[in-house]
């Protein structure tokens, strides 16, 4: 019994460990490699494509981002780091390679994306476009 329950502190001292740390490493600036910030988004900015990119966002990313994509969605308040801000001169002056690298990608509560079509990624980042302030 005793040698059970050291194991299992042990076990949730590890994870405890690693979900700080992961917690930690997700602070640091997030920055793409420069290969995938110089991408160029290959889908036109036309209402199509926006509606097409506002539709994956509102099945995909609104719980965190919210509704008007300011990181204000139900599932905000438990993240940390919050969710970004799509309308913020942060986001905005991202370019299109470094939004669909971080979407492809994800990085602590920010889940990878790589699962859905390309063209729908691009398409989520042409309607973040539309976003702008």
């Amino acid at each position: 019994m005793f040698r059970s329950s050291i194991g299992c502190a042990v076990v949730l001292a590890l994870v405890g460990g690693l979900f700080f740390a992961s917690g930690a490493m997700a602070q640091a600036p997030w920055v793409a490699p420069a290969a995938e910030k110089a991408k160029k988004n290959p889908l036109p900015a036309d209402k199509k494509i926006v509606e097409q990119g506002e539709k994956v966002a509102k099945v995909n990313c609104v719980s965190c981002h919210g509704a008007s994509g300011k990181g204000d969605g139900v599932a905000a308040a438990a993240l940390n780091p919050k969710p970004a801000d799509w309308t913020s001169s942060r986001v905005q002056s991202e370019s299109d390679g470094e939004l669909f690298w971080k979407i492809s990608n994800g990085r602590g509560p920010m889940p990878p994306w790589k699962h859905l079509p390309e063209n729908d990624r691009w398409a989520v980042i042409r309607y973040i476009r539309s976003l702008k302030k």
